[in-house]
């Protein structure tokens, strides 16, 4: 029930995992979780895949976008929009010393959407760390005054009802991207932290950011 009621909410996407975790589905269920979710867009994330892989798991599941997970580089969004139809994300796994510009300006400029998330050794996302917003914004502000830079920047890593504010007020997303931080236990969602996840995304002091709940079932 996850899935319709992150849509019931104002949730504009939600997300179903393949990339490994407490939250991983098959492409079946994915469609059955998909199926609950009425209007929202559907994503699916994926790790290290071969291209034709991914476009046969994100066309079973009825995915609208695919979610690139695991460093993608750019060549690799260009050889993906070749066999896939819909939209494509690519994550951007921040180093805790250091944001990569060429690399990041690289995504923005080939991807529909660059999903921030921060760099955990071992793990493609989901670990509830949060990046270093303040660090992030004058390199992204320059990042997005370029013309060619229009793909979406989606906010994630260590998002929570108590901090998603915080990362709107000071990096200005178009999307927040939200799965542990609105869990009692790895892959197990709790509806009273994805209300208040979007109730303070939705509240007075944040904009008019769309919400994205990921691993939902």
């Amino acid at each position: 029930m996850d899935a319709a009621r992150a849509a019931a909410g104002g949730a504009r996407y939600v997300g179903a995992i393949f990339a490994g975790g407490p939250r991983l589905v098959t492409p079946a269920a994915a469609k059955a979780v998909f199926d609950r979710a009425g209007t929202a867009t559907r994503v699916v994330v994926v790790g290290h895949e071969p291209v034709d892989d991914i476009v046969r798991s994100a066309m079973a599941a009825g995915a609208d976008i695919v979610q690139l997970h695991g460093d993608p580089s750019p060549r690799m969004v260009l050889d993906l929009r070749e066999r896939w139809p819909g939209g494509i994300w690519a994550a951007l796994r921040v180093q805790p010393t250091a944001f990569d510009a060429e690399r990041a300006s690289a995504l923005f400029a080939v991807a529909d959407g660059v999903v921030l998330d921060a760099h955990v050794p071992g793990a493609l996302g989901g670990t509830g760390v949060a990046l270093d917003w303040r660090a992030l914004q004058s390199p992204l502000a320059a990042l997005r005054a370029v013309d060619e830079a229009s793909a979406l920047l989606v906010l994630a890593g260590g998002l929570t009802p108590e901090n998603v504010q915080v990362g709107i007020r000071l990096l200005s997303p178009d999307v927040v991207d939200v799965s542990s931080g609105v869990e009692s236990a790895p892959g197990i969602k709790d509806q009273a932290r994805m209300q208040r996840f979007i109730a303070a995304a939705r509240g007075d002091s944040a904009g008019d950011e769309q919400l994205s709940f990921a691993g939902v079932q």
